[in-house]
């Protein structure tokens, strides 16, 4: 039969998300399952039931801020259009990407360096709480991790989701080396990509606002 409601679409495919995680003999804790089904959801592929790792907290953290109106910070342009606009503007919270902005692109021309780390630091500048959903850029990720070790940052969550070869593992082994101290939710090994970080984030967002 085909299902033409998207609604129904949705709720239909967590039942069969969730019919194969039980399938599968995998027992997710309550308040991360609905992170873990959503990335399936939107990718379709189960590994990430394995491989997206949780420090202690980082749900309850993430939902703090986003009630608090924090501001969502990205690596790509294709995240920050991911992220579901309606349920942000819910909870009072900005997306912002700065990657496109031409200061970020000369700044990184006259470092030689990324736009993607120059991006960071300038997010790290912004007010109030913050959250940082990189899928794409391992830089951002290792510029996180320098700001927070010179204390110009503390992320209330840190989605380190970038997908490739080249310093992927590196950057997201510097994330979880941070421990509990940071609330990190990281997507193990090579996968990941700017979908699974604005999946993660409308994940939490949907616990507070469905």
């Amino acid at each position: 039969m085909i299902i033409n409601d998207p609604n129904a679409i949705e709720a239909r495919s967590m039942e069969i998300i969730e019919g194969e995680l039980a399938a599968m003999g995998i027992d997710i804790p309550e308040e991360r399952k609905p992170v873990v089904k959503r990335v399936i959801h939107a990718t379709a592929d189960f590994d990430y039931a394995a491989n997206l790792f949780f420090s202690e907290g980082a749900v309850e953290r993430a939902l703090e801020a986003l009630r608090n109106g924090c501001s969502i910070v990205t690596d790509t342009q294709m995240a920050k259009s991911g992220i579901n606009k309606a349920a942000a503007a819910k909870l009072g919270c900005e997306i912002q990407c700065f990657m496109s902005d031409p200061d970020v692109a000369a700044e990184a021309k006259e470092r030689g360096c990324t736009r993607a780390l120059v991006s960071m630091e300038k997010a790290s500048r912004l007010p109030g709480p913050l959250i940082f959903a990189v899928g794409n850029a391992p830089t951002a990720l290792l510029a996180i991790r320098d700001l927070i070790d010179a204390g110009k940052l503390r992320p209330e969550l840190v989605i380190g989701a970038p997908v490739g070869f080249v310093n992927i593992l590196e950057a997201k082994d510097a994330i979880l080396a941070l421990g509990d101290d940071v609330p990190h939710i990281v997507a193990k090994g090579r996968k990941g990509g700017s979908n699974v970080a604005a999946a993660i984030v409308n994940a939490l967002m949907y616990k507070i606002t469905r």
